[in-house]
């Protein structure tokens, strides 16, 4: 039984979505109301000075561990043959592709994100945070809603289960490498850093630094002059 038989064309993104304000919507109610607490706080008790930036962004992640910031949808194509016989003579020869659905995540590990990542400049009020870089999840390849098409004068049900088995892992394998292509992960950075700098104003502001600018960069990304 072999494997490929054609080099099929690169797959394409077909909904590729945005996490980032999705999931941060919650996130953002907790820090709002974590917020609202900590100025009740300060005013009850006379406090007058601002509080620690890091800290405060720190504060944040604490609250989630991982964010899913961006997620790509695409269709990958698989082609397998199958050929059995009697006494070593191949007399039935089959051929299956399928046009396979697969959604990848991309998620940014939050907990590793400490003080050492974060620097505040007080002269240009501006927080700067560097991420690790984004953790890619294995793809989820949808074998039941593929089409599916076969060739052959008789496909017995054990090469039709061979077939399917290459085809689903070759998707995955493909959808794998698709995933990590560098315009696909340039998207899903700049929805991580879009969705870190959303839910850092609201600490920034609770500590008094209303004019507070976030710059967000990835390990390897040369800083911003």
């Amino acid at each position: 039984m072999g494997d490929s038989v054609s080099v099929p064309p690169p797959p394409e993104v077909t909904k590729p979505t945005n996490l980032a304000r999705t999931q941060a919507v919650p996130w953002l109610l907790f820090i709002v109301m974590l917020g609202i607490a900590a100025w009740l706080g300060m005013k009850a008790f006379g406090a007058d000075e601002r509080g620690d930036p890091v800290a405060s962004a720190l504060l944040t992640f604490e609250k989630q561990n991982s964010l899913t910031v961006f997620s790509s949808r695409f269709e990958v194509l698989a082609s397998s043959t199958d050929e059995r016989g009697v006494l070593g003579v191949d007399l039935l020869k089959s051929e299956q592709s399928v046009v396979m659905p697969a959604m990848v995540e991309y998620r940014i590990d939050l907990s590793s994100v400490g003080r050492d990542r974060m620097t505040w400049n007080e002269d240009t009020q501006t927080l700067e945070v560097r991420l690790p870089p984004l953790k890619v999840s294995q793809p989820n390849v949808d074998e039941a809603k593929a089409r599916v098409f076969t060739k052959g004068v008789w496909v017995t049900s054990a090469a039709q289960d061979d077939l399917r088995r290459n085809n689903a892992a070759q998707a995955e394998r493909k959808a794998s490498l698709f995933a990590r292509e560098p315009q696909i992960l340039a998207m899903a950075r700049a929805a991580g850093k879009d969705a870190i700098r959303q839910n850092l104003a609201v600490p920034l502001q609770v500590a008094g630094f209303e004019d507070a600018k976030v710059e967000v960069r990835f390990d390897g990304e040369v800083p911003k002059p």
